[in-house]
C-alpha cells in the first residue's frame, strides 16, 4: 500500500521481495511488524504502510553493505530523519532506519535493530526478557524467516494501536500453549499483570 508521510511516499516490498533482497545476508534477519504476524496466520488480512526487516544491532553494517547503492536514514532521535553514514555504527537508541533505492524513488524497507547478549536476543525494553536467537524465528512454507507471533505481539502490546489489535485478534487463535504461556508470562513482567491482552490469553484455548 503506497503512502505519504513528510519524508516522501511509502511503497513497501512485498515479503517474498524483501526476502530476496536479504537473502545474501550472512547474520540473522526476520520479515518482523504485521506482515510477521501475517505469516505466522497464514494468510493477508490488512494493509501494510511498510515492511519491517529485523536485524540484531551488532549486525547493523552487513545491512549497509548489503544495500550499498541504496539511501539510509535513521531515526535519530526518533520521529525525525537523518543519513546514516557509511561505516556508522548507530547509537544505542536508534532502532529504526529507512531505507530507498535513491533520492527519488518511495521507501522500500524499514530495518529494525534489536538488542542481543552473547547467543540471546534481548527484548528493548526490559532485558529481563530474553530468548536465544535461534528460537527468535520461524521459516515460512515459502522459506521466509520471520520473528515469531508472540515475539512480535509482545512489542506491540507496549501501546497497542488498532492495527495492532487487530494483529492480535488474528494471531490469538493460532498461538500454540506454550506460544499463549510464554506470551502471558513476559507480558505480565514488562507490561503488568492487569494487560487486557495476558487475560484474552489465559482464556482462550490453543491453537
Amino acid at each position: 500500500m503506497r503512502t505519504e508521510t513528510p519524508w516522501g511516499p511509502w511503497d513497501p516490498l512485498p515479503p517474498d521481495e524483501a526476502a530476496r533482497l536479504f537473502a545474501p545476508l550472512r547474520v540473522p534477519w526476520w520479515i518482523a511488524g504485521g506482515y510477521a504476524v501475517e505469516l505466522a496466520v497464514g494468510r493477508a488480512f490488512r494493509e501494510h504502510g511498510d515492511i519491517d526487516v529485523l536485524l540484531l544491532r551488532r549486525d547493523q553494517l552487513a545491512a549497509q553493505h548489503l544495500l550499498a547503492d541504496w539511501e539510509w536514514w535513521a531515526a535519530d532521535p526518533p520521529g525525525t530523519l537523518r543519513r546514516w553514514l557509511p561505516g556508522e555504527v548507530l547509537p544505542p537508541y536508534v532502532h529504526d532506519i529507512w531505507c530507498r533505492p535513491g533520492p527519488d524513488e518511495p521507501w522500500r524497507v524499514q530495518l529494525m535493530l534489536d538488542d542481543a547478549e552473547g547467543g540471546d536476543w534481548l527484548l528493548r525494553r526490559d532485558h529481563r526478557i530474553r530468548l536465544p536467537v535461534e528460537r527468535l524465528g520461524r521459516l515460512s512454507g515459502d522459506g521466509v524467516p520471520y520473528l515469531r507471533p508472540e515475539v512480535q505481539l509482545l512489542y506491540k502490546a507496549g501501546s497497542p494501536r488498532p492495527k495492532d489489535e487487530r494483529d492480535f485478534a488474528q494471531a490469538l487463535p493460532v498461538l500454540t500453549a506454550g506460544q499463549r504461556a510464554w506470551l502471558t508470562e513476559t507480558l505480565t513482567l514488562a507490561e503488568g499483570a492487569g494487560h487486557p491482552w495476558a487475560a484474552r490469553l489465559r482464556a482462550h484455548p490453543a491453537g
